[in-house]
């Protein structure tokens, strides 16, 4: 079975990239590179990055793409997002961060960026840039275990990939199981809802990256041109 890369929050970090293709070509026989997003920030000009995304090079896996939350600032702003703008950007870092995203960015991409998908469905996993619910949320180590399994029911999955906090992390929900009363006009009723083992997985940014092996459940978080960190692991 194919083992994954999945990268996030890149930022325009072309070096970044071509760091982790060729720890990938090298090293970590590697089939599938999932991009969650975070491709484009205002920090540097993006347009290397989001070119090479488009037309990888002979030998390099060809990328599949999400939008994340730079991407969806960007899109709102541009007009993509209907009548929103990038208003949470705007709150959070100003104006300048604003301009400094629509001058990082050529017109010419943006339909590339248009295209990117929400989130992808492999197997029993969900691969996204934040969670189910909206692609700011950030979910890590310290995030509440009802939070994460609502987020992993909403798509019916028993592995949630999230890339927003930038945080490399791997949360299992070891089983158990959820009890409700009811009472309406019928009288009170008892509901119980057995919960099976389930897992939320952070993937890092930049160039700390994780693969992953469907077949074996395998996680390993990687570094570019490191060897493999010991992965940190929560039970809730």
């Amino acid at each position: 079975m194919a083992r994954w890369a999945l990268i996030s929050g890149l930022r325009g970090d072309l070096e970044a990239y071509e760091a982790i293709q060729e720890d990938l070509r090298h090293t970590r026989r590697v089939d599938t590179l999932f991009v969650l997003g975070d491709v484009i920030g205002p920090a540097r000009n993006c347009d290397a990055l989001l070119s090479r995304l488009q037309q990888p090079r002979r030998g390099e896996l060809q990328p599949q793409c999400l939008y994340g939350w730079w991407e969806d600032q960007l899109l709102a702003e541009r007009g993509y997002r209907g009548g929103r703008r990038a208003d949470a950007l705007r709150l959070s870092q100003g104006e300048a961060a604003v301009d400094a995203l629509l001058q990082a960015v050529d017109p010419g991409h943006m339909g590339w960026l248009a295209e990117l998908q929400f989130g992808f469905i492999e197997l029993d996993c969900a691969l996204l840039h934040g969670s189910s619910a909206t692609v700011e949320d950030s979910l890590g180590p310290d995030s509440s275990p009802l939070l994460l399994l609502d987020r992993l029911t909403r798509m019916e999955v028993n592995r949630l990939f999230t890339a927003r906090s930038g945080q490399q992390f791997s949360i299992e929900l070891t089983g158990g199981g959820i009890e409700s009363q009811v009472r309406d006009l019928e009288g009170q009723r008892h509901q119980q809802q057995s919960v099976p083992k389930r897992q939320v997985i952070g993937i890092g940014a930049g160039v700390h990256y994780t693969i992953y092996d469907p077949g074996s459940d395998r996680l390993d978080f990687l570094t570019a041109g490191s060897r493999p960190q010991q992965r940190a692991r929560g039970f809730a």
